[in-house]
């Protein structure tokens, strides 16, 4: 049976989805909000609380209780690795057009701000693992962050790493300034003669580190979905391997399965 803070947490997020309070409104204070609902201040709190933490309000402190402005939603599918495959020997003109960002956000190329930082890094015991190489290997990591021109967040945080060795085979490769790079990782790699064969991913949920919601602006209670990605090329070789910190409140993973038939 629900408790009332959670039926008047239900009552309140109605009201917010219906468009009253609009996007940016300051909520009535707790104790004429406890009124309205006949509880006490406690009981509002945790109602507000739940809210919060499904990122439909924030707190600001001194201020009151503001319905968040609806962030842009991040759909991230399974498909998308097929999508990108299909692409990465497209001419350049055609790959240029568009990115994965797009093809899970909806949003145009003229809608993004992105960035990109490159360094060279010692493979520790669980990278060495990924890649089964010896600890010390030297890689590629890559900081990828791409926003919406008119937010202040980007929708992830991705560290990819390739084996350096490998990628030199194409020195543009470990430039960050030929980023945005058209077709991304696959069509990178495939200027090196790899094909990829398979995408692995897992996914876990976890509290934001204090870095990780002050970047992608969580408000508390807001959990983020840790995806871990392995790229395998035809051969079976994981030849990257990527981080991707998601936030919870604007993320969506949808997985579809072909079954065969009987």
């Amino acid at each position: 049976m629900a408790k009332r803070y959670e039926k008047i947490a239900d009552a309140l997020r109605e009201e917010i989805r219906s468009g009253s309070p609009a996007p940016g409104e300051r909520l009535a204070a707790e104790t004429a909000l406890a009124e309205k609902y006949k509880v006490s201040p406690p009981t509002m709190r945790q109602a507000l609380g739940v809210l919060q933490a499904e990122g439909l309000v924030e707190r600001i402190h001194g201020r009151g209780t503001f319905v968040r402005k609806e962030r842009t939603r991040n759909l991230r599918t399974n498909e998308r690795h097929q999508w990108e495959k299909d692409r990465a020997r497209h001419p350049e003109g055609k790959r240029a057009e568009t990115g994965a960002t797009e093809h899970d956000t909806g949003l145009t190329v003229s809608d993004l701000v992105f960035e990109a930082e490159y360094t060279e890094t010692e493979a520790d015991a669980e990278l060495a693992g990924v890649f089964g190489v010896e600890v010390g290997t030297r890689l590629l990591e890559r900081r990828y962050r791409t926003r919406h021109r008119s937010e202040d967040a980007p929708f992830s945080l991705i560290s990819s790493y390739l084996v350096h060795e490998v990628v030199a085979e194409n020195p543009d490769l470990l430039d960050s300034g030929k980023e945005p790079w058209p077709g991304g990782t696959q069509n990178q790699l495939y200027t090196i003669g790899i094909e990829l064969g398979a995408v692995e991913e897992r996914v876990t949920a976890r509290p934001p580190t204090v870095e990780e919601a002050e970047e992608l602006n969580i408000t508390p209670g807001v959990a983020v979905l840790v995806l871990k990605k392995l790229s395998r090329s035809t051969d079976g070789n994981v030849v990257e391997y990527s981080r991707v910190v998601l936030p919870g409140d604007r993320t969506e993973l949808m997985f579809t399965t072909p079954l065969r038939k009987w």
